[in-house]
């Protein structure tokens, strides 16, 4: 299964959100997507970790945040 990659850099809030959001409504049970951001998406966080998702942030080299989010 191919993983999904939603790039919301440089986009004005709260559009990064609403488009993680998008693809969180659409994943499937043991999918995940990637999710590339300008900074660190801490209320995204928090919602994940309530609802019990799955996250991995790693900062990459160009500045961008790349976070892995699983639907268990």
């Amino acid at each position: 299964m191919s993983n999904k990659t939603v790039d919301a850099r440089g986009l004005e809030p709260p559009q990064p959100f609403e488009r993680a959001m998008e693809a969180i409504a659409d994943l499937a049970p043991g999918s995940s997507f990637t999710l590339l951001i300008d900074r660190m998406p801490h209320p995204l966080l928090r919602m994940l970790d309530r609802d019990g998702y799955r996250h991995e942030a790693n900062f990459r080299d160009d500045g961008a945040i790349e976070i892995l989010i699983g639907r268990p």
